[in-house]
């Protein structure tokens, strides 16, 4: 019985400590209530002009929440500067962000914007946003024009379409003409593709033209069965105008799937012009190493010929796989493996291309990853800086990001008003940036943005800040490349827009710096951004 009693009671002990604490947890939660209040006002409210039918608001958390925490806040907008009536509200639980779009906006028609915290004593005091109002609009409404390539995607699509049509009735014919030749032949024709020497890699560079092949993924690369990288010959010999077939050859990496289709053409052509001849070499090279590893897609171009001084010139292509799939005749092996294995057969004085493609294999590969990155969202400025040679014109990039222009962030919201177009308009009547004096006259915090960046840009290129005031702001268009990303672009002066041959030129990959061939800017991956900035451009 003591036994029994002793286990009751110890029961009841501990049942009684439970109540305590919850009592007391209580009498706190009891006293935290009466004692917090509602909270304050949102901090930091700014209002933007994002398009010409919508504003965004973006806010931080009240200074003290007052004992309680905060659970939603609410935004509400209206003609009138009272609020009175109210034209809409957007009351936000997730806090994830604190930023609100208001869309179906009026173009041109100011809206006064305000913001209030909630917790559990309720709504706290509305604080006004900073500006107090704004006008939905968009640069393109200062003068009512039209977008620039309003018909164009259009007019390209009948293009294909046409392109597409004389394809088909070509194909019919060439067909007709394949189904006479006889089975015989085509045995015949198979049996000198497998036997014959012009239908395997290279395995030793003699002077000429050849064409390699990079597959990676992550820290492995495609090889052959002798661990070589995959290269085959164009031609035993090139002219010295090499670069205007290489920058032929760069667009057929948009259409590889076509290579059989351009050599049926090519071939009808009579045409005796060694241009003509030494493309159709191409088209057969590439033919040739899309058979031996069984796939079309070759990927991109590098975006220059790698050469020695032995007559060796090397057209690159690059891809990148999702995973380590077998490819016919190769292999795969770690890059640092294949480096190490190589036996050179050159003096390090004058390496082989092929030796110089080893070496820098990993800067391609790092050219290649850099090529696909994506802007973050927002309005950035560039620097238009060109430079000419003989037979080309090259843009310069930053070689971290060199599928864009020399650029820096001004700020996170892409949109350009139309009271900010037209501030920047007035820049236009002076040739330079000497009269980004007047800060009184911007109508937002355009001005200081744009002084703080172009002193990052001048940093970045490293330009002496006093430059600035013979740099020109574009003021045809704002440049906008898609993904909520625009561009203001910066000019140098006139006479230094385009560096002509012989003169000092201190942007080397060594600095940091590329110059990429104008039509290798346009054919690096993010086709859509930089086609539309040359189109703007050039």
């Amino acid at each position: 019985m003591n036994e029994g009693l002793g286990a009751d009671s110890s029961e009841k002990e501990k049942q009684l400590k439970s109540w305590e604490w919850r009592y007391r947890l209580y009498k706190r939660m009891k006293s935290g209530y009466e004692h917090s209040r509602a909270p304050e006002a949102p901090t930091n409210i700014c209002l933007l002009v994002t398009s010409s039918t919508s504003l965004t608001v973006t806010f931080q958390e009240p200074h003290s929440t007052n004992s309680a925490v905060v659970t939603k806040y609410k935004v509400e907008w209206s003609y009138s500067e009272d609020f009175s009536p109210l034209t809409g509200e957007i009351v936000m639980d997730n806090l994830q962000s604190l930023r609100c779009t208001i869309t179906g906006l009026t173009m041109g028609r100011s809206y006064y914007v305000r913001v209030s915290a909630y917790n559990m004593k309720g709504w706290g005091k509305p604080q006004i946003s900073t500006p107090s109002c704004a006008s939905p609009s968009n640069w393109k409404d200062y003068d009512g024009r039209e977008p620039r390539h309003r018909g164009q995607i259009e007019s390209l699509e009948r293009l294909l379409q046409q392109v597409r049509a004389s394809r088909q009735s070509y194909s019919c014919r060439d067909s007709f003409k394949l189904q006479n030749s006889g089975h015989k032949q085509s045995v015949s024709r198979s049996l000198k593709h497998l036997f014959h020497s012009s239908n395997k890699f290279v395995k030793t560079l003699k002077r000429g033209l050849y064409l390699a092949v990079i597959f990676y993924y992550k820290d492995n690369m495609l090889v052959t069965n002798e661990d070589q990288i995959p290269i085959v010959e164009i031609d035993d010999s090139h002219t010295s105008s090499i670069m205007q077939d290489f920058l032929w050859f760069t667009k057929l990496s948009c259409m590889w799937d076509d290579i059989r289709w351009l050599r049926q053409n090519m071939s009808v052509s009579t045409s005796s012009s060694t241009a003509l001849q030494a493309r159709q070499k191409m088209l057969s090279a590439v033919a040739q190493l899309q058979n031996l590893l069984g796939t079309h897609n070759l990927g991109r171009v590098y975006y220059e010929p790698i050469k020695d001084r032995h007559g060796n010139i090397i057209i690159v292509t690059i891809r990148e796989v999702e995973t380590l799939y077998s490819f016919f005749n190769g292999k795969w092996m770690q890059i640092s493996k294949l480096q190490s294995q190589r036996k050179s057969l050159s003096t390090p004085e004058e390496p082989t291309s092929l030796d110089i493609l080893l070496i820098t294999i990993q800067d391609i590969l790092s050219y290649h990853r850099r090529s696909q990155q994506r802007l973050a969202p927002g309005l950035y400025l560039g620097y238009l800086k060109l430079c000419s040679s003989v037979d080309q014109i090259k843009v310069l990039v930053l070689q971290k990001l060199p599928n864009i222009l020399c650029h820096v962030k001004i700020r996170d919201n892409s949109n350009v008003s139309k009271e900010e177009w037209e501030w920047i308009q007035n820049l236009s009547g002076s040739e330079s940036m000497e009269n980004m004096d007047h800060s009184t006259e911007c109508p937002t915090r355009l001005f200081f943005e744009l002084q703080m960046a172009v002193k990052a840009l001048l940093k970045q290129i490293n330009l002496p800040p006093r430059q600035a005031k013979l740099f020109r702001l574009y003021t045809q268009e704002v440049l906008e490349l898609g993904h909520n990303v625009s561009f203001l672009l910066l000019f140098p002066a006139s006479d230094d827009v385009c560096t002509a041959p012989g003169q000092n030129n201190p942007y080397t990959p060594h600095s940091g710096f590329l110059n990429l061939p104008l039509q290798m800017f346009e054919l690096v991956p993010h086709t859509n951004m930089n086609t539309s900035m040359e189109f703007c451009l050039f």
